[in-house]
């Protein structure tokens, strides 16, 4: 089976987008909402505990 050009997926992002606003977002905006640095400080906590009651409890 013969693909031209013709026949493939554009997949280029057009045009640029003009104002700040509409810029996609990265990881660093990820990391600033509060539900996912919650999650994260309870998961690090929780982590943070059994480490402390592996090195002392056990």
């Amino acid at each position: 089976m013969r693909h031209d050009r013709s026949e493939m997926v554009d997949t280029s992002r057009g045009d640029v987008p003009a104002s700040p606003a509409e810029e996609p977002r990265g990881c660093l905006f990820a990391l600033s909402q509060p539900p996912l640095m919650i999650f994260l400080g309870v998961i690090g906590s929780l982590l943070l505990m059994a480490a402390l009651h592996d090195l002392f409890m056990l």
